[in-house]
């Protein structure tokens, strides 16, 4: 169903699509190493930074016997020297069989989709959409609570920039969710994200206080205040603080609250919380080679 199907936006997939994926993650979880793509070249094209993401795809593909090539970032490929994203695009999809890519650029994984003959999968496009950290995320939520249906879900932080925010209301929505959103006014999440949870007819609740949601949600999403995508340095050093979540603030949690994290964390999520067993991020992290793993296997049709 998803072969040879770009994946660039968490709508490219409809609910039965995602959790086709979710099932196959846990498959792969149980077993990660199967030599299944070692007929196929991987390419991960990373124009902007990236840790997690790059190593959780080259991981996924590696312990599935798949050939890895690409950059970790624009200043080590054509791009410097002015070569267009089309024309990058149409070379590398001659030496491999799916492109992952990362830009800066809002817009750019939809571009690079049309133009290329080998699948593209989203690995974050600016400001915009980040559809396989969805994707994680709605596993690690899975697990946690044994089920994705009609969840209280907190979002906090940067709610304006934050692509894995967006995306994740958004897919929530498929699953009935009650969204509580914590950030400072000048944070909040976009207009037609909320639109889009009014559209489905789902509540929201906004909040400048953290411990004021605590004890009404399933999941605690946090999130870091984004230096990089502030153009205005004052307005960063006003914000980026703004929430700190420490071990005591977790005292009147629901038993089955998890805390979960896009990573990296700067200072939101204090060190004494990961001892906390409502803490979930660095697992959440591991969950992405699973999720990565089951995307792979699909969109190159083996799985």
């Amino acid at each position: 169903m998803m072969k040879s199907k770009s994946l660039i936006s968490i709508y490219d997939y409809s609910k039965e699509e995602q959790l086709q994926i979710l099932d196959i993650a846990e498959h792969f979880e149980a077993n990660p190493v199967q030599t299944i793509l070692n007929d196929y070249v991987v390419a991960t094209l990373f124009f902007e930074p990236s840790t997690r993401t790059r190593l959780s795809f080259e991981s996924a593909a590696n312990r599935l016997g798949a050939r890895v090539i690409g950059f970790t970032d624009s200043a080590s490929s054509s791009v410097k020297k002015g070569e267009s994203l089309k024309d990058t695009i149409l070379t590398v999809s001659n030496y491999s069989d799916l492109i992952v890519m990362r830009h800066p650029q809002d817009g750019s994984a939809r571009y690079a989709s049309e133009v290329s003959p080998v699948p593209i999968i989203n690995a974050g496009d600016g400001a915009n959409q980040h559809p396989t950290q969805t994707l994680l995320d709605l596993y690690s939520i899975k697990k946690t609570q044994g089920t994705l249906e009609n969840l209280q879900i907190a979002f906090v932080g940067d709610l304006k920039y934050g692509r894995t925010v967006h995306s994740l209301t958004m897919a929530l929505c498929n699953y009935k969710a009650t969204f509580h959103l914590i950030s400072p006014t000048e944070l909040k999440l976009p207009s037609y994200v909320k639109q889009h949870i009014k559209d489905n007819k789902l509540e929201y609740h906004q909040y400048t206080e953290l411990t004021e949601a605590i004890p009404k949600i399933d999941i605690l999403y946090m999130t870091r205040i984004q230096r990089e995508r502030f153009s205005d340095p004052i307005e960063y050093e006003r914000v980026k603080n703004a929430y700190i979540l420490r071990n005591e603030m977790l005292m009147n949690a629901r038993d089955n609250m998890k805390v979960l994290h896009p990573l990296p964390r700067v200072n939101e999520i204090a060190e004494d919380v990961d001892a906390n067993d409502k803490a979930y991020y660095f697992k959440q992290a591991e969950n992405g080679v699973y999720v990565r793993q089951a995307l792979l296997s699909s969109i190159l049709g083996v799985k």
